[in-house]
């Protein structure tokens, strides 16, 4: 740089301030720049040392601003200046005694009571300031939740139910420009994470978007699965669904050319299932027996098929003893001549759903031949010995004609593991419903499947399977089923408690619910509690939109419902309940509790009172 040559130097300086400048929380960034204009003596500058330097810092900024400071050259050279930089807020103990606007600045403090969470307001007698609970999320202005105007000193009480890590609070004294301190103190709770989870709900909006909705961000990936109707785990697709962060409250694409009831979505945190849904199911009907063809494209045109099952992808024309590897043939002849529906196309490859509906009935066309002729050869036996069967088909005559109809009859037990000895009641009752006879499932009995496919998995697979055979899933009511579904309906009168690693009840909540807001649970689900172990009205009153009996006094009632229509006659079920009733009896004297005074939770919006 030669005599009288200068170095300009133009700085842009912009502030984004992290605490809200409104009660509604939206904060607005500004922005400063300056041209500095630099003269260095041309016998001061030497090849690679430097110069000297230039000291700014006449800005403003204000107290617990994020600022982003940005320095480069005019004309730009490779060196720039770029950092962030966040200034302390009033509760920095640097500035609290040097900063006259934080002297009346309300002070906050969070603490821990029970399960509920307190914010004391330290502030001064009938000095009055504004308190606003609000949602500070990632994408978007903060959404507002509570906003009170208070006069101190106060005490806040938050349900745990409420918490979410995006959950922020903002205090400021009700005057003229004042200064606005905000919290998020729930970043890092685990109950506030259980919390948001909890919360995320998953939509279909047509014809082929998703939108997964939630208070706050979650850390969490979305992925495209395929449902095979034997109820076994959903099987990633390609194309997979990009593997960044699902963004929440946003209307998304499916890379897909059609739906078919058998493709869900899955949303992972941390290779964790979390939430999975067969967003068709409601409008393309139950799932269906298809195959998934997936057709990989190479360079040079190369191609290659194969049939997507529980082992893996089946070369079809390979030799393996596997249902798709010996139908390879037909189901090429199927894709060929235009049978199979096409899901997905690519560059990449594509997938296609072929029916084997056909394939099903040929297979057992040669079967029921067989039970034909012997079903015949039956028949001419009964013929040529009718007298001496004409007393037998008397005495079974009931039990033949609903014999069939009991047998098909499924049910899955849902219940809340209270206890050890409340478990033993529930055994005790499945194992007497399987004399009726009726196929029960209850998760007692499948323990190693439930750990290895998580409750909520195990729950979706034993559900659809009850449903689709026209079976019936009969919830049962204790003292903690009763909290759990409070807890999730957010009811005012509800505690709080623990799910057990193997509580299907729980896991089967986010499924269960929405089939009784909208309507579909009747003719499905059964409700029921034991006499001396609750109240009639302290079952919510969702639930009572089917039918809830009260064992074992209602036992006759609640088998008929169970059988179905071709349950037996009344005299006949009085005396089966009879039989179940001594059965139960120990099972539920031994888990009987003197009656109390249950306790009850904290509503969920914030109450305020005064601290004493």
């Amino acid at each position: 740089m030669g005599p009288g040559k200068s170095l300009k130097m133009k700085r842009s300086l912009g502030e984004q301030l992290t605490q809200s400048s409104r009660s509604t929380g939206t904060a607005y960034p500004t922005a400063r720049c300056v041209l500095l204009e630099v003269q260095v003596p041309a016998a001061l500058v030497q090849p690679g040392q430097p110069v000297g330097s230039v000291v700014f810092d006449c800005f403003e900024a204000a107290l617990g601003a994020e600022v982003r400071i940005w320095s480069y050259t005019q004309p730009r050279y490779q060196k720039e200046l770029n950092l962030t930089q966040q200034l302390p807020d009033c509760r920095g103990l640097e500035v609290q005694d040097s900063i006259q606007s934080c002297w009346a600045l309300p002070w906050l403090n969070v603490s821990a009571d029970g399960e509920d969470v307190r914010l004391v307001l330290d502030v001064s007698e009938e000095q009055r300031f504004g308190l606003s609970l609000y949602w500070n999320q990632a994408q978007g202005p903060a959404k507002p939740w509570w906003h009170r105007n208070l006069t101190g000193p106060q005490t806040i009480t938050l349900n745990h139910t409420d918490l979410v890590p995006c959950l922020c609070i903002q205090v400021w004294p009700l005057e003229p420009d004042s200064v606005r301190t905000s919290i998020c103190p729930f970043k890092e709770d685990p109950r506030a994470h259980r919390n948001l989870w909890r919360a995320a709900r998953l939509h279909l909006l047509p014809p082929q978007g998703w939108r997964l909705d939630a208070p706050c961000s979650l850390p969490a990936e979305a992925t495209l699965c395929w449902q095979a109707l034997d109820g076994g785990p959903c099987q990633p697709l390609v194309p997979p669904l990009p593997r960044e962060n699902v963004t929440v409250n946003k209307a998304l694409e499916f890379p897909l050319l059609k739906g078919h009831p058998n493709i869900c979505i899955q949303v992972n945190s941390w290779e964790t299932l979390q939430l999975q849904e067969c967003l068709w199911a409601d409008s393309l009907g139950p799932l269906k027996d298809d195959m998934l063809l997936v057709e990989t494209r190479g360079p040079q045109d190369n191609r290659s098929l194969c049939a997507l099952e529980a082992s893996g992808c089946t070369p079809l024309l390979s030799g393996v003893s596997t249902r798709a590897a010996r139908l390879g043939e037909q189901l090429l002849q199927d894709l060929r001549s235009g049978q199979c529906l096409q899901l997905w196309d690519d560059d990449l490859g594509a997938l296609w759903a072929c029916p084997m509906d056909k394939y099903v009935h040929q297979r057992w066309a040669l079967v029921w031949l067989a039970c034909l002729l012997l079903a015949a050869v039956l028949f001419l036996l009964l013929l040529l010995k009718k007298n001496h069967v004409k007393g037998w088909l008397r005495l079974l005559k009931e039990d033949v004609r609903v014999g069939a109809a009991a047998r098909s009859r499924a049910a899955l037990l849902l219940y809340s593991a209270d206890d050890a000895g409340f478990e033993r009641l529930v055994g005790a009752l499945a194992s007497a419903l399987c004399q009726l006879p009726l196929r029960v499932a209850v998760d007692l009995w499948s323990r190693r499947e439930l750990s290895a496919q998580g409750p909520l998995a195990w729950f979706h697979a034993q559900r659809r399977q009850t449903l689709q055979e026209g079976g019936v899933v009969v919830l049962l009511f204790s003292p903690g089923a009763v909290a759990l579904c409070h807890e999730w309906l957010q009811d005012a009168a509800s505690a709080p408690v623990a799910h057990g690693p193997h509580d299907a009840f729980a896991a089967s909540l986010s499924c269960v619910l929405p089939d009784f807001l909208q309507g579909r649970a009747p003719g499905r689900y059964v409700g029921a509690y034991f006499d001396r172990l609750l109240s009639p009205d302290a079952v919510p009153a969702l639930f009572r939109t089917v039918p809830v009996f009260s064992l074992p006094s209602q036992l006759p009632d609640f088998l008929g419902t169970l059988q179905g229509p071709g349950a037996p006659r009344h005299g006949r079920l009085a005396e089966r309940a009879e039989q179940m009733s001594r059965v139960l009896q120990p099972a539920l004297d031994s888990c009987f509790r003197p009656p109390g005074t249950p306790g009850t939770g904290r509503g969920m919006r914030p109450e305020a009172e005064e601290r004493t």
